[in-house]
C-alpha cells in the first residue's frame, strides 16, 4: 500500500514528460496522496498529471513545472511518510476514528475546523453513527445488493460510499490495492479514511469539493452535501456539523 519506492530511482533534473510508466506513476500516487486530482494512475503524461505537477510545483515553491527536482522527490517522500503514520494510528473506538479524520483532513488540504466538523458530521452520519466502515443497505443481505444494485459489486463502501467501478479502479492504483478484485478492502479503516478525505478533496463522489462550501470565507454545511449525495438529509448533517463546530 502506498508504495512510492519508484521515486528512488528518479534521477533529479529529470524532464516529467521523460519518466517510465513505473516511475511515473509513482509521481501520480505522490500527486494523488497530496490531495491534487490526477483520476486513474496510469503511468501516462496527460494534462490531469502535467497540471497537477504543475500546481503542487506552485504551492511549495519547488523548481520548475515540468522537471521533477530533488526537492519535488523529497516533499513526495515526506508527505507519503505523513500519510502511513495517519492511516496506521488507532482507529479501535469512536474517539480514535474521530481523531484521525482531523488528522488526515489537515493532511489532505482540508485544516479549517469548519472543514473537519463537517467531516466528522458526514462520518457520523454515513456510518449511523458508528464511526465504523458500512455497507450501502447494511441492514439488508448481500444477496439483495447483488439483486438490486445494478453498479454490483462496486457498491457503496466505508465511511462514505465509494461506488461505481471506475472509482473502485482509481482507487487501487492510488493505494496500490487491489480494490477491484476484492471490494472489500474498501472496509477497511485505513482505506475508508483515505477515500473520505481525498474523495471530498478532490470531488470523487459528485465533481464537487467540500472548498467550494466550506473555506476561509464562507461555511455553508447545508449545500455541501452535493459533495457527497445531493442535498439528501442536508439539514440535519448540517446540525451535526454545527454541533461539532461549537464543540470544537
Amino acid at each position: 500500500m502506498l508504495d512510492l519506492k519508484p521515486l528512488d530511482k528518479i534521477d533529479p533534473g529529470t524532464p516529467l514528460s521523460e519518466l517510465n510508466k513505473t516511475k511515473l506513476s509513482a509521481v501520480q500516487r505522490g500527486l494523488a496522496i497530496c490531495g491534487y486530482p490526477i483520476g486513474d494512475v496510469d503511468g501516462l503524461h496527460g494534462p490531469k498529471t502535467r497540471n497537477a505537477f504543475a500546481e503542487l510545483v506552485s504551492d511549495t515553491g519547488h523548481g520548475h513545472p515540468s522537471i521533477v527536482s530533488e526537492d519535488v522527490l523529497t516533499y513526495l517522500k515526506s508527505r507519503n511518510k505523513k500519510l502511513i503514520t495517519i492511516l496506521a494510528s488507532p482507529s479501535s473506538t469512536e474517539e480514535d476514528v474521530k481523531d484521525q479524520i482531523a488528522a488526515m483532513f489537515k493532511f489532505i488540504g482540508l485544516p479549517l475546523t469548519t472543514q473537519i466538523s463537517y467531516g466528522l458530521a458526514t462520518t457520523q452520519w454515513e456510518t449511523a453513527h458508528t464511526f465504523k466502515p458500512v455497507r450501502e443497505a447494511f441492514w439488508l443481505s448481500e444477496s439483495w445488493r447483488k439483486k438490486n444494485l445494478r453498479y454490483y459489486p462496486y457498491y457503496g463502501r466505508g465511511y462514505v460510499q465509494l461506488t461505481w467501478e471506475n472509482n473502485y479502479r482509481m482507487y487501487s492504483g492510488i493505494l496500490g490495492l487491489d480494490l477491484l478484485g476484492d471490494p472489500d478492502l474498501a472496509m477497511r479503516p485505513d482505506v475508508a479514511l483515505f477515500v473520505l478525505a481525498h474523495g471530498m478533496k478532490t470531488g470523487t463522489f459528485t465533481q464537487r469539493t467540500l472548498e467550494q462550501y466550506v473555506n476561509r470565507t464562507q461555511t455553508d454545511f447545508f449545500h455541501a452535501r452535493k459533495v457527497i449525495n445531493g442535498l439528501d438529509k442536508a439539514q440535519e448533517i448540517a446540525d451535526i456539523a454545527n454541533q461539532y463546530l461549537s464543540d470544537s
